[in-house]
């Protein structure tokens, strides 16, 4: 049986892939800070394939774990918990709702990179953060459709991003390669490629016309 994927963030983004998930054949253990009995609905919603666990849990659930929680609540994760795992980043740095961060205010770090310092004994890829969640759902397609939606993959290990990137084949997205963790600042919020449905031409065009905050 294939290992189970943890999910920490129980939002909007961590329950949409919690349904892509499960609908693929793939166990899930969802978790999020109000603990496993405030997940019980979603849990049942999804079926024998989901269970509802604790942050710990979903951390050892299997080796490919989800965090989907506000960045600057990442660093309340312990920072070893996630040792060996391959870490899906869906993070996306707002200042308002996060607190100002120095390196991600003046660009010395990606989002990724600053997830990836933090957990340093994972090896972090950066995915699904320019959806919005319903889309998840709405935009998924066959492999081979013409015109499929594409979704970005980064990470600084090409083995861990080919392991994403097929997953986000498998539930319905053309994957689009983007490099190492400091190239993810391409598709990070208000760039072109930001949020809108493209194929992988398109999207790749998109990274081409995004500029750094900094240069703005």
């Amino acid at each position: 049986m294939t290992s189970a994927i943890g999910i920490i963030g129980s939002g909007n983004i961590g329950s949409a892939l919690a349904r892509a998930f499960t609908a693929a054949g793939h166990p899930v253990v969802i978790a999020n800070s109000r603990g496993p009995a405030s997940l019980a609905a979603l849990a049942a919603e999804l079926g024998e394939l989901a269970t509802a666990g604790t942050v710990e849990q979903a951390a050892q659930a299997g080796d490919l774990v989800v965090v989907t929680i506000p960045l600057g609540a990442v660093t309340s994760i312990p920072s070893t918990l996630l040792d060996g795992r391959i870490v899906i980043d869906t993070n996306n740095y707002y200042p308002a709702r996060d607190g100002h961060i120095a390196e991600l205010d003046d660009e010395s770090l990606t989002t990724a990179e600053y997830v990836a310092r933090h957990l340093a004994g994972a090896t972090v890829v950066k995915a699904f953060t320019h959806i919005p969640a319903l889309h998840i759902a709405e935009h998924a397609q066959a492999a081979s459709t013409p015109d499929r939606r594409a979704l970005m993959v980064y990470s600084d290990d090409a083995a861990a991003a080919e392991r994403v990137s097929a997953l986000i084949d498998e539930i319905g997205f053309d994957a689009v390669a983007g490099g190492a963790l400091a190239e993810s600042w391409r598709i990070q919020r208000d760039t072109p490629g930001y949020g809108p449905r493209f194929t992988a031409s398109e999207l790749v065009a998109k990274l081409a016309q995004a500029v750094r905050y900094r240069d703005q």
